[in-house]
């Protein structure tokens, strides 16, 4: 028996199903075994996974945030929670690709802002922050120790985490999704849905803005655009610095992720081509980073 097998056998037997249930596998989940189930003419998401220290996520925290974001009125209801599961509503409507996150920039931005000013209005119980440079150096700490292969290039890393820091300067602090990744959104045809809250935390505005804007290739016109729409008037050269700055981080986290992940994930990915895919956009958006300082 193959683990999503057993897995599958797992979530069949959950007590929370009227009836006899076939649970359906959903691909493209690189933190998660996800699956979509019919029960008694309803529809669901299952989400299953245990706490993964190595990348700070505890699911206890997830299913806080996913019940806020619920209230707030920007993701789907939590109908069953356990240790290690999740059924949500499922969403009928079209996952984004980059393409559409970039085309529709005003109903995202008003999204992006609605979660997190309005989560935390609803949200229960302890919660994590979420700050990146703090991620990056657990994550530096975790890839010395394992002896990575790119362990030479980690002092590297870390000075340039250091300058980024210190270019963001002072934050507001907001809920932060924190995980701005295309898939995230849906279009069921009427709204915006903003799902998966594995890292949801506390946080500076900007981290999710610019994670956005990396995530989803958005031009110099583009990001401009973003931030003026999420702030109500254009950004300022300090905004803009601060802006590039918490992007370039993102990558930066992001590439490092991957790294943790091929030392430590069981999911059947590919993920030291995406460390090299995420190495290469985090080059290219420090290059703009110093070029902005060099003006």
């Amino acid at each position: 028996m193959s683990d999503t097998d057993a897995i599958r056998d797992k979530v069949r037997a959950l007590a929370f199903w009227r009836g006899r249930v076939d649970p359906q596998p959903l691909t493209g989940g690189i933190t998660n075994t996800n699956f979509r189930v019919e029960d008694d003419g309803r529809h669901f998401v299952v989400r299953v996974g245990a706490d993964i220290p190595e990348h700070g996520i505890l699911r206890a925290a997830e299913l806080a945030a996913s019940r806020a974001a619920h209230a707030a009125g920007v993701s789907p209801a939590v109908r069953h929670a356990e240790p290690g599961i999740l059924v949500l509503d499922y969403i009928e409507g079209r996952t984004y690709g980059a393409d559409d996150v970039r085309a529709d920039i005003e109903r995202v931005a008003a999204l992006v802002r609605r979660a997190h000013h309005g989560v935390p209005l609803h949200l229960r119980g302890p919660a994590p922050a979420f700050w990146v440079f703090h991620v990056v150096r657990d994550y530096a700490h975790r890839l010395t120790e394992a002896r990575f292969r790119l362990g030479g290039e980690i002092p590297r890393y870390l000075n340039v985490a250091a300058r980024l820091e210190a270019a963001v300067g002072p934050v507001d602090i907001v809920f932060g999704h924190n995980d701005l990744l295309p898939a995230n959104f849906l279009d069921d045809g009427t709204r915006l849905w903003l799902i998966d809250w594995d890292y949801g935390g506390f946080n500076s505005p900007l981290f999710d803005l610019g994670g956005l804007a990396s995530n989803n290739g958005f031009s110099a016109e583009e990001a401009e655009r973003l931030l003026a729409l999420y702030f109500g008037a254009p950004p300022d050269e300090t905004r803009r610095r601060a802006f590039q700055a918490m992007l370039t981080a993102s990558l930066l986290r992001e590439a490092m992720w991957s790294m943790v992940s091929e030392i430590h994930s069981p999911i059947d990915f590919d993920y030291r081509a995406y460390t090299h895919e995420n190495l290469a956009r985090f080059e290219a958006a420090l290059a703009a980073f110093n070029e902005m300082d060099r003006r």
